[in-house]
C-alpha cells in the first residue's frame, strides 16, 4: 500500500507540473487559472477551487476564478484580508482548514448556501509578497491531511509565479503604452526652433514615470517641462500622467514656470500623497533670446554654445515636488540662448551607472553635446552615452535656437 501511495503522489506531482509548465507557455492568465482549478478538483477530489487576488491599493482579495462557486466572481465577491476564512489564510500567510464550516468561520454567505463543510486554503506568495489565497472545499465532512495541503501549496505556489510574471508583462506593456500616448506624437514646428527628443523605456527595473512636453502657450511663450516620478510601472505611469497634464493646466495660469511648479507641488502634496517628482519647466519667449526656468529638484539642462564648452546651466535648484509642506518660494532663473545655441534637458537614466558617480556620467554627456541640429545631436548622444539596455527609462529633449543663416 506505502509503494501505490507514493506512485500516486508522484502522479499527482506530474500532472500538476505537466499542466502548469504548458500553462506558464501558453495559456492567458484566465485559462491558466482555470485549468488550475479544473485540475486541483480532480486531483484534491473536492467540490469547489477558488483564487481570489490580492488588490494591492484596496487591500482586498478579490474572487477572480472558480470552478463550484463561479458565483463568487460573478458576484466579484470581496474580503479584507484578515476577514473570514480566505482572509484569514491571507493574513496568517499559512495553511488553514476547516472540518465543519460554520457561519463564524466564513463571511461569505456563497459558501453557506452552496452547501460547503469543510474548506482548506493556502496563501499564494511570490518572491515573498503575497499575491492571493487558493482555497478548495467539500460538501461532505471531510479531514484535508499533509499530503493534501502539499499539494494545493504546490499549486498555489506555481499560480502565483505564474500569474506575477504575466501581471508584470501586462503592467510593463500597459505602462508602455500609457506612457507613449502621453508624449508628443510629434514636436510643434516653431520657426526658429529646432526640436527633437528620444524616449527609452528602462529594461531591468520595468518602466518608469520619465516624461517630457512641449507645447505652445497663447501668450506665444513655448513651454518645455522634462521631468521624472518616483517609482515604476503603471501606478508610477498613471501618476505621471495626471502630473504631466496638471501642469499643462496650471501653464495656461502662469506666466512664470516657479508658479506653475508651485502649484503643482501643493496638487501633488494633496492628491498623490507619497508620490516624488522632479521636472525642470522652462519658458522660452517668443523671440527665443531668453529662457526663463524652474528646477524641482531635477538635473540642470546642458547649455551648448557654438565656439564655447558644454557648460551644465547653472540656475537654482529647488526641492522635488510632493516632498513636505508645499513650497511658497520656489525660483525662476532667466538665461540667455544665443543663436545656434542648444538646451539640452534630460533624465538620469542617461547618465546614472551601478558603481559611478552621477558627475562622470554628466561628464560625459556634456562631452557629447554640442551645437547643431537636435536630431543629429540626439542621435548623436544616444549612440555614444546612452547603454543598450539601460536600467532605468530615458528621457531627452533637444530644444535649439537657429541662427540666421540656419533659418534660410
Amino acid at each position: 500500500m506505502a509503494g501505490a501511495e507514493v506512485v500516486t503522489n508522484e502522479e499527482r506531482l506530474r500532472r500538476i507540473e505537466a499542466i502548469t509548465d504548458a500553462a506558464l507557455s501558453g495559456l492567458a492568465t484566465a485559462e491558466l487559472l482555470d485549468e488550475l482549478l479544473e485540475r486541483v478538483r480532480d486531483l484534491l477530489k473536492v467540490d469547489t477551487a477558488t483564487i481570489l487576488l490580492l488588490e494591492g491599493h484596496t487591500g482586498e482579495l478579490v474572487a477572480t476564478a472558480a470552478k463550484g462557486l463561479e458565483e463568487e466572481v460573478r458576484r466579484g465577491f470581496r474580503v479584507r484580508v484578515g476577514r473570514g476564512f480566505a482572509g484569514r489564510v491571507a493574513a496568517t500567510r499559512a495553511p488553514v482548514t476547516i472540518y465543519d464550516v460554520t457561519p463564524d468561520d466564513v463571511v461569505n454567505p456563497i459558501l453557506l448556501t452552496t452547501g460547503v463543510r469543510a474548506l482548506l486554503g493556502v496563501p499564494m506568495l511570490a518572491n515573498g509578497n503575497l499575491v492571493g489565497v487558493l482555497h478548495v472545499g467539500s460538501l461532505t465532512l471531510r479531514q484535508f491531511g499533509p499530503d493534501d495541503v502539499r499539494l494545493l501549496q504546490l499549486v498555489a505556489d506555481r499560480a502565483s509565479s505564474a500569474g506575477q510574471a504575466r501581471a508584470q508583462i501586462l503592467d510593463r506593456q500597459a505602462a508602455l503604452a500609457l506612457q507613449r500616448s502621453l508624449l508628443p506624437a510629434r514636436l510643434p514646428e516653431i520657426p526658429g526652433l529646432d526640436l527633437a527628443a528620444r524616449y527609452v523605456p528602462g529594461h531591468d527595473l520595468g518602466i518608469g514615470g520619465d516624461w517630457y512636453d512641449v507645447f505652445m502657450l497663447p501668450s506665444g511663450w513655448l513651454g518645455a517641462v522634462i521631468g521624472d516620478v518616483s517609482g515604476h510601472g503603471l501606478p508610477s505611469a498613471v501618476v505621471m500622467g495626471r502630473i504631466r497634464s496638471a501642469l499643462r493646466a496650471y501653464a495656461l495660469d502662469a506666466d512664470d514656470p516657479a508658479k506653475a511648479l508651485t502649484s503643482l507641488d501643493r496638487k501633488i502634496y494633496h492628491f498623490e500623497a507619497g508620490t516624488l517628482t522632479t521636472a525642470v519647466y522652462a519658458l522660452i519667449a517668443p523671440d527665443h533670446a531668453t529662457v526663463h526656468l524652474s528646477c524641482a529638484g531635477h538635473l540642470p539642462p546642458l547649455l551648448a554654445v557654438p565656439g564655447q564648452p558644454t557648460q551644465l546651466v547653472n540656475l537654482a535648484v529647488d526641492r522635488p515636488l510632493g516632498v513636505g509642506r508645499p513650497m511658497t518660494s520656489r525660483r525662476t532663473t532667466v538665461l540667455d540662448l544665443p543663436p545656434g545655441a542648444t538646451l539640452v534637458f534630460y533624465t538620469d537614466g542617461l547618465v546614472e551607472r551601478r558603481n559611478e558617480l552621477i558627475d562622470t556620467g554628466i561628464e560625459r554627456l556634456a562631452a557629447a553635446v554640442r551645437s547643431g541640429p537636435a536630431e543629429a545631436l540626439c542621435d548623436h548622444i544616444m549612440a555614444t552615452t546612452a547603454e543598450d539596455q539601460p536600467n532605468d527609462d530615458i528621457a531627452l529633449l533637444a530644444i535649439g535656437r537657429q541662427s540666421p543663416t540656419d533659418a534660410r
